[in-house]
């Protein structure tokens, strides 16, 4: 079950690791988003989606690469650990 808990906590990371900062980069455009709706008393709803998606498209643009290579990393790393899987070490 080690080489089970090993990939698992792997895959947790990886994750957290590519999902946590786009998140972060949509909840700032957001706020600026809403600030400057209050502060221009401008309260349509649409404009709070375009910036967000520019934002997070930008965001996979500049790092898409990177996340293509660590998810293939991933894939390589379980394919490789499928015999300690099956044999229970």
């Amino acid at each position: 079950m080690n080489a089970f808990d090993g990939l698992l906590r792997e895959t947790l990371v990886l994750c957290a690791m590519l999902c946590i900062p786009v998140l972060a980069i949509a909840a700032l455009a957001g706020t600026a988003v809403a600030v400057v709706q209050a502060a221009t008393q401008v309260q349509e709803q649409t404009l709070t989606l375009l910036p967000k998606v520019l934002a997070v498209g930008a965001m996979a643009a500049l790092f898409g690469g990177f996340a293509m290579n660590a998810c293939g990393r991933l894939f390589h790393d379980a394919l490789a650990a499928i015999p300690s899987l099956l044999s229970g070490t």
